[in-house]
């Protein structure tokens, strides 16, 4: 079933998949032995405490899930089910206070393992923290989650919370649309039909191999909201759209100029100007695709380059690794990135670069 529930809290819409009414028409107490809450919020630029969300159910078995995130740098979670209660704190640390978090909760009672992990989507900040859960969470009960009325309440911050049944992967993900032309060593190929072995064409014009190709499907909401790049702007032949945090690569006399450096990185979330590029209307959940490459290179696209999937030194960190989306990959045999040392622009920056390309 994958991604069965869905709140979006500026338009107060909730969205709950049909299956799941059908099962609790008939089955009333069906469990979800096996599944994640993923949420992203802005933390307060006050330093308030938020009680990001929370839902309490009392009667004849009691039940309670509470996520709250504090001044002093920490993200709390409480779960409790009758007589067995979860309590677990996740440092996050106080810098950089009013960057977006995205937090995902996730269990298996089969295995009696519950993983919380802490990210900072604009970065390669992840947290990860285990736990033992043995009872299985209650549908009706993570529905509530979705369908904030009485016994649940959301932080206005928040800016979406999902549900699904997968253990939902952490860390590197990947953000190109299916539809992003790639060019390869047998002309050009979209995205979502690269794979293993294949060969694309680097920035620098190097033939390199693809490793992996991953994808994911991702509510189209905060983090993963899908961007449209326009062309002609950056060289661009034609609009492309990826997720908000995939950085084109850019070089010309107008960046000499402007940063002192041959080449820059720019988000595409930095160009939503309303020209450079603005939000893609998208349904609710989104595919995304990229590829990984032996080394940490931008992939050629016509007249433009777009950064591949980095995951830096991975392989060397188990627990990263074994929630990632290369999860069923040999650890021992993935690459280890280093960073190119581009400077990546800040929104106002690429917006002065677009008008002085424009110019």
């Amino acid at each position: 079933m994958s991604w069965f529930a869905l709140y979006n809290p500026e338009t107060r819409e909730a969205w709950v998949r049909d299956e799941v009414e059908d099962i609790l028409d008939r089955r009333p107490r069906a469990c979800v032995p096996r599944g994640s809450v993923v949420l992203e919020t802005r933390l307060s630029p006050e330093g308030r405490p938020q009680a990001l969300v929370s839902f309490k159910r009392e009667g004849t078995s009691t039940s309670s899930f509470s996520l709250m995130s504090t001044p002093h740098g920490s993200v709390v979670l409480v779960i409790a089910q009758g007589d067995e209660v979860v309590h677990e704190v996740l440092e996050r640390g106080r810098e950089a206070r009013t960057d977006t978090l995205q937090v995902t909760i996730s269990w298996d009672v089969h295995k009696q393992l519950g993983r919380l992990v802490v990210a900072r989507p604009e970065t390669e900040h992840v947290l990860i923290r285990h736990f033992a859960m043995s009872r299985a969470p209650l549908l009706s009960d993570l529905v509530a989650l979705a369908c904030p009325k009485g016994l649940t309440q959301i932080d206005p911050d928040v800016i979406f919370v999902a549900l699904s049944t997968d253990i939902e992967p952490v860390g590197p993900m990947p953000t190109l649309s299916p539809s992003v032309p790639i060019e390869t060593a047998q002309g050009i190929c979209l995205a979502m039909s690269l794979q293993q072995g294949d060969v694309v064409r680097s920035a620098d014009g190097t033939l390199v191999p693809v490793l992996h190709a991953v994808s994911r499907t991702v509510p189209a909401l905060g983090s993963f909201r899908p961007v449209r790049l326009r062309a002609p702007y950056f060289g661009l032949t034609q609009d492309v759209v990826v997720s908000r945090h995939q950085r084109l690569l850019v070089s010309g006399p107008e960046v000499e100029y402007l940063f002192g450096r041959e080449e820059v990185l720019i988000p595409a979330s930095a160009l939503v100007n309303g020209y450079a590029g603005h939000f893609e209307p998208a349904p609710r959940f989104v595919t995304y695709h990229q590829l990984l490459l032996p080394h940490h290179d931008a992939v050629r696209i016509p007249d433009a380059a777009l950064e591949s999937l980095y995951i830096g030194r991975m392989r060397r960190d188990k627990c990263l690794f074994s929630a990632s989306v290369l999860s069923d990959l040999p650890r021992a045999l993935l690459p280890e990135h280093h960073r190119a040392g581009y400077q990546v622009l800040r929104a106002f920056e690429a917006i002065t670069l677009a008008e002085a390309r424009a110019a």
